[in-house]
């Protein structure tokens, strides 16, 4: 009961200091420095073949017919050219003005797109992550999915995306989406429609007392796969101001598993109810704040959201659940290019009592310990933190033998770090296993390789409390 309280009241202090912190960002305002202003004459743009103006100028603070105090000035460029590079539609960006008289600018905005569209061969593991496939399956190459994957990232210049994902192997997987964020005049308004059909050949009906997944494999004399999952869904967004996005979404699922699954011997609890076929409703709320200089990997800024997620339309039993999360995450330049990043995430599900599919804890996500991520703690109620110190060692580009107007160099910088993590996952007694309801804390060292695209490289040395230890890859951005 003392450890329930804990973690209850952890999870209450985190919501409160990310709601208050919240409040702070959303209410504070820059102070002026002089009186004296710059008249914005014009704004001119350069280089965008694809992308519409206004996309780019929705970016800014400031726009043509504007004054701006001259003290500020640059301070108001490096924001929007911030704010223009974090569209993630651009591979490069200068951002210039020239004095035309006393108080007179003309603003110059010179943009590289990138490439948008990418109808390309995909091979996905359908591993959790990539170090599970690695050393828990020894890279089988029976473990991947391959198919066309078709994305376009800026379908009509508006930042508007849409995905087709046509894969088969181990697994199906038919998906579409289509994401339009600016789809009103004042471009602070957006929705996405998407659905998808998925069938597998082998389903984790089960974690063991060592917090591995047990899975449940395909009968070749039964049927080729043993569980399959239809979803529809559909999302209303608002975007206030640069920083703060609120977002809605409403969908459908019909899920079915093999009858093998919740037999006795296996687990009836894997939907709750021993049934083998469910259909629910998901309704969910998510406040965003994002200001950083890279939104693809970020050195100096903050992020927070808070979420609340209502899945079936019952309180209890099946899959039925309350869900509210949170997260904070502050990163800072300390100078002679040194950087820490600190992450705060909390979650709590309501009743405890829930399906197995609905006990998913640490380990899933991007929500892990370094150093435990081939293991899964279950768990209906959640605490995360985590504290990375790194340092800049070194940035260069490579010049291509070829030119391409998207691409004509290679970047790469590399930054070595630091770095501790602590958790916790509460469960009830009834479902406990060796890593639940206790302190978790992992630290290690790594390197991290970013490169063109701002595709990054995380190779990581972590330490666990079980004594484990071992070297991790992990991969984000790029395509």
């Amino acid at each position: 009961m003392l450890k329930l309280n804990y973690i209850l009241c952890s999870t209450v202090f985190l919501f409160l200091s990310i709601f208050l912190h919240a409040q702070s960002l959303r209410t504070a305002a820059p102070a002026a420095d002089s009186a004296a202003k710059f008249f914005i004459r014009d704004i001119i743009i350069k280089g965008n073949k694809k992308t519409k103006d206004y996309i780019i100028l929705r970016e800014m603070h400031f726009k043509k017919g504007d004054s701006v105090i001259i003290a500020s000035f640059n301070k108001e460029m490096a924001q929007a050219k911030t704010q223009i590079y974090n569209t993630t539609l651009f591979s490069e960006l200068k951002m210039e003005y020239m004095v035309t008289s006393v108080y007179d600018v003309i603003v110059v905005i010179d943009v590289k797109e990138r490439w948008y569209v990418y109808p390309v061969p995909q091979f996905k593991i359908v591993d959790r992550n990539i170090n599970e496939w690695l050393k828990n399956y020894n890279a089988s190459l029976k473990r991947v999915n391959y198919g066309l994957k078709f994305v376009h990232y800026n379908l009509s210049g508006r930042r508007d995306q849409l995905r087709i994902y046509l894969l088969s192997g181990f697994s199906r997987d038919f998906s579409f989406s289509y994401n339009a964020p600016y789809s009103n005049k004042k471009l602070n308004e957006g929705f996405v429609v998407g659905a998808g059909f998925s069938q597998k050949k082998e389903i984790a009906f089960k974690t063991t007392f060592t917090d591995s997944l047990l899975f449940y494999r395909h009968d070749p004399e039964r049927s080729k796969f043993v569980g399959s999952t239809f979803y529809i869904n559909t999302g209303y967004s608002i975007r206030k101001g640069f920083f703060n996005r609120y977002s809605f979404y409403a969908g459908f699922t019909q899920a079915k598993v093999s009858d093998s699954i919740v037999l006795p011997k296996n687990n009836p609890n894997y939907f709750g109810n021993a049934k083998t076929t469910v259909n629910f409703i998901d309704l969910s709320y998510t406040w965003q704040y994002a200001n950083t200089n890279n939104v693809l990997y970020t050195t100096k800024g903050k992020t927070a959201y808070v979420s609340l997620n209502k899945k079936g339309i019952g309180f209890s039993g099946g899959v039925n659940a309350l869900t509210a999360e949170a997260g904070y995450t502050k990163y800072s330049d300390l100078g002679k290019n040194w950087f820490s990043v600190i992450t705060l995430n909390g979650k709590i599900r309501l009743p405890f009592k829930q399906a197995y599919i609905n006990q998913r804890g640490l380990g899933y996500g991007e929500t892990y310990l370094r150093g435990l991520e081939t293991l899964v703690i279950d768990g209906v109620a959640t605490a995360l933190s985590k504290f990375t110190l790194k340092k800049k060692l070194a940035s260069f580009k490579i010049n291509l033998p070829f030119k391409l107007k998207s691409l004509t160099h290679i970047p790469f910088t590399f930054f070595g770090k630091v770095y501790g993590d602590a958790g916790y996952a509460y469960i009830k007694p009834e479902y406990v296993s060796n890593l639940n309801n206790k302190l978790l804390y992992t630290g290690g060292f790594g390197i991290d390789i970013l490169t063109f695209y701002d595709l990054n490289l995380r190779f990581e040395y972590s330490f666990n409390q079980l004594g484990q230890k071992g070297l991790f890859l992990h991969t984000q951005g790029g395509f």
